[in-house]
């Protein structure tokens, strides 16, 4: 995804915000932060370079001027229109795996994220 994504000065992460975006409209960061499962201060990170290269626009909510809401800016969804389509990972990396399987491991795996989410909020044990 990276090697494809490249010779468009996006990551892999920045493209799933954009994705975000482009598909669902204007997200608060913070749920975009529980969506992907990052460290806020990656999701800082990754805005604030999207917003430098006026792909993204981050403005306080209008119901809560605390949350940043982020949106396409028209360049952003220029540049999304230009990006390859990159579904063919997906069915690739998942073609001919039977549908409940795949369910059943992205609940696996986002069950032991929690776990470990939980682990590390509560501190560590020593």
């Amino acid at each position: 995804m990276d090697s494809v994504l490249r010779p468009y000065d996006l990551g892999s992460v920045q493209w799933y915000v954009l994705y975000q975006l482009a598909t669902a409209g204007p997200i608060l960061q913070r749920d975009l932060v529980r969506l992907l499962s990052i460290e806020r201060a990656t999701m800082t990170g990754i805005v604030a370079t999207l917003v430098r290269k006026g792909l993204v626009e981050q403005r306080p909510d209008g119901a809560d001027q605390r949350q940043k809401r982020l949106s396409l800016t028209a360049a952003g969804a220029a540049l999304w229109s230009m990006l390859p389509d990159l579904t063919f990972i997906r069915s690739v990396a998942f073609g001919g795996m039977d549908e409940a399987d795949i369910a059943v491991t992205v609940k696996v795996l986002q069950t032991a994220t929690e776990r470990l989410e939980q682990l590390l909020s509560e501190g560590a044990p020593s």
